[in-house]
């Protein structure tokens, strides 16, 4: 795969509209795979590697912003002005960060799995889910130990043998060091507030058997958003882009065709 801007990525080589891709903690480009196999006929499927992440080069301070200027000097390098943006879990806050900060750089967002906000209004959930997410490694477990037992949690009750192997695989992948950092981030995210902003189409998609953002937080976050849809997916978990990839590719196919 190449490299720009620092950016190792996966494209579809589509003459269509660009849609980029942003994928979650425990992924990276293959997370898409199901979406620039079947989208890239008609758009142009482009699906990044995060800071870190598969050969991208990692960034000394990762926060929402750096990560939104990386993404904003990899389009400039890519020489794309403006483009639909799909983000998963994590992928899906960066998208509204960038869809806030740099709005006309955004055609439509599509947000799969993901929070207007971290956790709740004090900082106590988010001191424990830090010391969740990290103990196992802090006491000697590697990334793929961590990996085989963390995503069947994850993930819906239909999930293929295939989606949990190569989910496995993404996050057996990931290095510690980004892993440690990225989760860090995560819980700085908060634009509970700001969801007024979000004034390009929206459409959101949920897995019914989603914990990590159930789809009742998305229904809500969608009426905060002026211009959205909101679909839930039957008995799909987190990774519902990937666990139910023809529903998911309907959904997203539909919605762009309305924006013409």
């Amino acid at each position: 795969m190449p490299i720009i801007a620092g950016i190792n990525y996966k494209d579809s080589g589509g003459s269509g509209q660009p849609i980029i891709c942003l994928h979650g903690i425990g992924g990276n480009d293959s997370s898409f795979a199901a979406q620039y196999a079947e989208l890239g006929s008609d758009f142009r499927v482009i699906a990044w590697n995060m800071s870190g992440y598969n050969g991208s080069t990692t960034l000394l301070d990762v926060t929402f912003e750096n990560l939104s200027n990386s993404l904003i000097a990899f389009m400039n390098a890519l020489d794309i002005s403006s483009a639909h943006i799909i983000g998963q879990s994590i992928g899906g806050m960066l998208a509204q960060e960038i869809a806030i900060l740099h709005p006309h750089r955004v055609r439509s967002l599509i947000l799969i799995a993901t929070s207007a906000a971290f956790g709740g209004r004090d900082n106590s959930f988010k001191t424990r889910f830090l010391a969740t997410r990290l103990a196992p490694l802090d006491a000697g477990k590697t990334m793929p130990e961590l990996a085989e037992e963390f995503v069947p949690e994850i993930t819906g009750s239909n999930t293929s043998q295939q989606v949990l192997k190569e989910a496995v695989a993404a996050m057996s992948a990931v290095p510690e060091a980004t892993y440690r950092q990225i989760i860090k981030c995560l819980v700085t995210f908060n634009r509970r507030d700001d969801q007024h902003l979000l004034t390009m189409p929206v459409c959101l998609i949920a897995g019914e058997m989603d914990q990590n953002a159930p789809p009742t937080s998305m229904q809500k976050m969608s009426e905060h958003i002026p211009h959205s849809q909101f679909h839930i997916v039957e008995k799909a978990g987190h990774l519902v882009n990937s666990e139910a990839s023809d529903i998911v590719n309907a959904i997203i196919r539909n919605f762009l065709l309305d924006q013409g």
